[in-house]
């Protein structure tokens, strides 16, 4: 079964948290990577922009909306995704317990209902 593991954490940059800082996350986040792809559950995997480059869109009332930035005014961000196709709610749980930001942030599970591939919706 796919689940994405979406992953929710204190937005930081260099200067807030210093240079050593953001190359530890790094190299944590290219290991597990690494252990993901190494244990043939990883299908894809996104490092998202800051927040500030985002827009976000929505429609009321008829009326499309465009809003620079994020929706949610949290200290949060969404900064990253891992799409893993494991057995079940128990192995998707494991991993992201691994994920590095589960540390100083949140790791939402959260199973795929469709998927997009070659040209169509097929169940994920």
């Amino acid at each position: 079964m796919r689940y994405t593991l979406l992953l929710h954490y204190p937005e930081a940059d260099e200067q807030s948290i210093g240079r050593e800082a953001i190359e530890a996350g790094m190299a944590a986040f290219a290991s597990y990577a690494e252990a993901l792809d190494a244990a043939g559950v990883l299908r894809s995997a996104e490092v998202l922009q800051p927040s500030s480059a985002s827009t976000t869109v929505s429609t009321r009332d008829g009326e499309l909306r465009i809003q620079d930035g994020p929706f949610a005014d949290t200290k949060d961000q969404l900064g990253g995704t891992f799409v893993i196709d494991v057995p079940d709610l128990d192995a998707a749980l494991d991993w992201a317990g691994r994920a590095p930001s589960a540390t100083w942030g949140a790791v939402e599970v959260r199973p795929s209902a469709v998927r997009f591939v070659d040209g169509s919706w097929r169940p994920a």
